[in-house]
């Protein structure tokens, strides 16, 4: 019930349904306050079209991007590396049955190729919320098959970057300290904070970067990659204020 909250609370704050009830509510005082109505609805349609527009969205993202890209030919002392899940591919045809979504994929792939650098223990964790298969035994089924990579240990029961880093440290040996964290680039900032508030030293291992270097025309056009962007940005902003104040 606490996922279903949040994921609710979540969807009033931000893109898309937040601008269509912005949008709304200025519908609804045209007839009575048309001057502020024009003004609301004016409002909506250009956070729709910045927030859709990936010259904004992507620099929106790489300000929660701000951790370095680990050197893997000198990679940092650690313990373990932890892969954090990030959705599922409910009832692929192609694969017979759940599998990670096409974000957990991103994941697993650099996971994969840090547990080939530093021959480290492999920690998932990811928790079935939206019913189905747990995430982490989706992704060490990944693991093994996609990468060749065994799973010493899988953290099923998780519904949210919280839950992830709590239940890992109760999970993993006392002895496992310092961690390779291994999510998207922009979800590092949240996840490093709630894994160092469950007890553990973060190394912060980033995938998925922003383009930021390669600007074309196309990037001022408003798409639905921009809006995607821009929901993940806010999101990130959103739980590190929400964190901070719970921890």
């Amino acid at each position: 019930m606490s996922w279903i909250f949040t994921i609710f609370i979540s969807a009033l704050l931000l893109p898309p349904l937040s601008l269509i009830l912005l949008g709304s509510l200025g519908w609804a005082l045209l007839n009575h306050h048309p001057r502020l109505a024009r003004s609301i609805i004016a409002l909506t349609l250009i956070l729709l079209c910045g927030l859709s527009m990936p010259i904004i969205s992507d620099r929106l993202l790489t300000q929660f991007e701000h951790y370095p890209i680990i050197d893997l030919a000198h990679p940092p002392h650690a313990d373990a590396i932890i892969i954090l899940g990030a959705g599922s591919y409910f009832d692929a045809p192609e694969y017979g049955g759940d599998t990670v979504s096409r974000y957990a994929l991103e994941r697993l792939r650099y996971g994969a190729r840090l547990e080939r650098a530093t021959h480290l223990p492999v920690a998932v964790s990811g928790g079935n919320p939206a019913g189905g298969t747990p995430e982490a035994y989706l992704m060490r089924d990944a693991l093994r098959q996609d990468f060749n990579v065994t799973t010493r240990w899988v953290e099923p029961n998780s519904n949210t970057t919280w839950e992830n880093a709590h239940a890992s440290r109760a999970l993993l040996p006392s002895q496992v300290k310092r961690i390779y964290l291994v999510t998207h680039a922009w979800h590092l900032p949240r996840a490093s904070y709630a894994f160092e508030h469950a007890g553990f030293t973060v190394i912060p291992a980033g995938t998925g970067y922003s383009p930021t270097q390669h600007i074309s025309p196309i990037d001022f056009i408003p798409q639905p990659r921009g809006l995607n962007n821009s929901y993940f940005a806010i999101h990130e902003a959103i739980g590190l204020i929400w964190y901070r104040l719970k921890g």
